[in-house]
């Protein structure tokens, strides 16, 4: 049996304690004087109970205990209390950490999950070693090197693709139709995920471009887009920022500079650490800064992307479409910490030309899409874009021309969530050799009855909403005591309302028809491909073409200065 000896519990509070309270020195002396000292105590006072907690789990907890798991799990949970966005990153999670911040590592360049309880490949990027390889979406992947990779998890058999550029691998997998298993032999290599998936023409004279992320060379990728898509005759351009996370504060300033004159102010940082305040001004040569443009956002839009969305804003620079903004207005800067961890700390605010904050004011409570809850007219406070319009602060960055959410019907999403769709794209791949250009391609009447025909033995089920309201209704008649007095109009109001499958697959016709087709396209043209499929049937993309095609609308939109403020909401 393990025990602890005297000696060993001696040790371990010689080393350890001396070690923490001395890490812990580290930044005592940015206090003032006043308070030094009982700072000074207060911090080796806790600093020493967590050690002595530690070191009592350590030796008496009734099972072994992973020393570096137990203090990962504490820093977490204090680094919880403070915001979403400082966090601790152990030594092996700094790779991952490197992945998100560049958008480069060593791999195969394909996405994988789970469809059916089996590991696939869910899309291959073009242009990378997988796809170039010969995998195809809906691959089950069966090994890895001779490694079974049925039984694991995503995350696992992510590891055993990625490695050192220029490694080889075998991936054995399982083809839709194929009697065989198929060896699959990949040479790694250095991925690069574009900032700009796509950009192109979406209309007469209208350009487009998607940006995705903020890592390296973003701001180049989106001037190289508009020089193209300028050459090509665009005399209006779309920037689409919907779902973009954010990323490198650099690269914000180097996509504005794309559409601001050189030396303006794109943000400022201000913090604890006064001197670490800084403002950055654009150093690039513009590209074009008179061009009309609309930027699309969405709740998900963050950080890097709504300092861009609002310092075109702010100057008046370009009309807003699409969803107030998700409101993270804090930066990060990563710290060195000992064995090659690292911790990820928040230092200060983003403050954008108008002089607001993007920070949502409370950002622990949101709503179930992830976006900002209304923010109060009490709360908010004032700004001005250049133009003299009111814009206010208080959570993210409202657009100048709010879009109605695109909502599926629950039968779309319980076809899409079981895989039905997925299974019928892959089932549709191996039918036909080619389909037409993604932009005009859409499933014939003949085979949407065909994936009619096909669900007949398939479990789709689901619970609209009106059902589960209804359902709550008589939870609460029940325990109320009402229930008996209105038993008869429930149940006259669940036969109305209860789901027909049948009847759905036919409502909801045109929807079904969209996801399939756009799923379908996926299989030939990829990531690309499926961006430029939705186009003809995303609002937001199709309000912005109207607005800036109405000039006269547009000027309007950047010169009026209307409070909007009730009606950001």
């Amino acid at each position: 049996m393990y025990q602890i000896t005297k000696q060993m519990k001696i040790n371990f509070k010689k080393l350890f304690l001396p070690a923490v309270l001395g890490i812990s020195l580290i930044g005592l002396f940015s206090f003032t004087k006043n308070d030094q000292a009982d700072r000074y105590f207060q911090i080796a006072k806790n600093l020493d109970i967590f050690a002595t907690t530690f070191k009592e789990i350590n030796t008496y907890y009734v099972d072994q205990v992973n020393p570096s798991d137990l203090v990962k799990t504490a820093i977490d949970a204090m680094l919880a209390s403070l915001d979403p966005y400082t966090n601790y990153i152990p030594e092996n999670e700094i790779e991952d950490y490197r992945t998100m911040t560049t958008g480069q590592y060593g791999g195969i360049g394909a996405i994988i999950g789970r469809q059916h309880e089996k590991n696939v490949i869910i899309m291959p990027y073009l242009g990378f070693p997988a796809q170039k390889s010969g995998l195809r979406t809906a691959d089950e992947l069966l090994s890895i090197d001779g490694i079974d990779v049925k039984e694991k998890n995503v995350a696992d058999i992510s590891k055993l693709l990625k490695g050192q550029a220029n490694t080889k691998l075998i991936v054995k997998v399982k083809r839709h139709g194929a009697e065989e298993p198929i060896d699959i032999p990949i040479m790694r290599e250095k991925i690069t995920l574009k900032n700009v998936p796509w950009h192109g023409m979406i209309s007469d004279g209208i350009g487009y471009i998607k940006l995705s992320d903020f890592t390296t060379d973003a701001g180049k990728e989106v001037k190289d887009a508009l020089k193209e898509l300028e050459a090509k005759g665009a005399k209006k351009v779309v920037l689409d920022l919907r779902d973009n996370p954010g990323g490198l504060l650099n690269e914000a300033v180097n996509v504005a500079s794309v559409f601001i004159p050189r030396g303006s102010e794109v943000v400022n940082t201000k913090g604890k650490m006064t001197d670490w305040n800084k403002t950055y001004n654009t150093s690039n040569n513009p590209v074009d800064t008179d061009i009309p443009l609309a930027v699309l956002t969405s709740s998900r839009s963050a950080s890097a992307a709504e300092i861009v969305s609002g310092v075109m804003q702010d100057y008046d620079r370009g009309v807003l479409i699409g969803d107030r903004t998700f409101g993270k207005g804090l930066v990060q800067a990563t710290r060195p910490l000992a064995y090659n961890s690292q911790l990820k700390v928040t230092t200060a605010k983003y403050y954008i030309p108008s002089g607001r904050c993007i920070q949502a004011i409370d950002y622990s409570h949101r709503n179930e899409d992830g976006s900002v809850g209304k923010v109060p007219d009490s709360l908010k406070v004032e700004f001005n874009t250049a133009n003299g319009r009111p814009v206010y602060d208080g959570g993210g960055i409202t657009p100048d021309i709010k879009t109605e959410r695109q909502y599926i019907a629950p039968i779309t999403i319980s076809l899409i969530a079981r895989g039905w769709v997925f299974d019928y794209a892959t089932e549709y791949f191996y039918k036909h050799d080619k389909i037409s250009e993604p932009a005009n391609f859409e499933i014939s009447d003949e085979d949407f009855a065909d994936f009619v025909s096909w669900l007949d033995d398939k479990d789709y089920d689901y619970t609209t909403k009106v059902e589960k309201t209804l359902d709550d209704l008589k939870e609460y008649a029940k325990k109320e005591k009402y229930y008996d007095d209105i038993e008869a109009e429930i149940k006259d109001l669940e036969q109305s309302v209860k789901h027909d499958k049948k009847k759905d697959l036919q409502k909801f016709k045109k929807e079904i028809k969209t996801v399939l087709s756009e799923e379908i396209v996926s299989r030939y043209y990829y990531r690309e491909g499926l961006i430029e499929a939705s186009f003809k049937t995303d609002n937001t993309v199709q309000k912005a073409i109207e607005v800036l095609n109405n000039t006269a609308e547009y000027n309007k939109l950047l010169t009026d200065k209307t409070d909007k403020s009730k009606k950001e909401d």
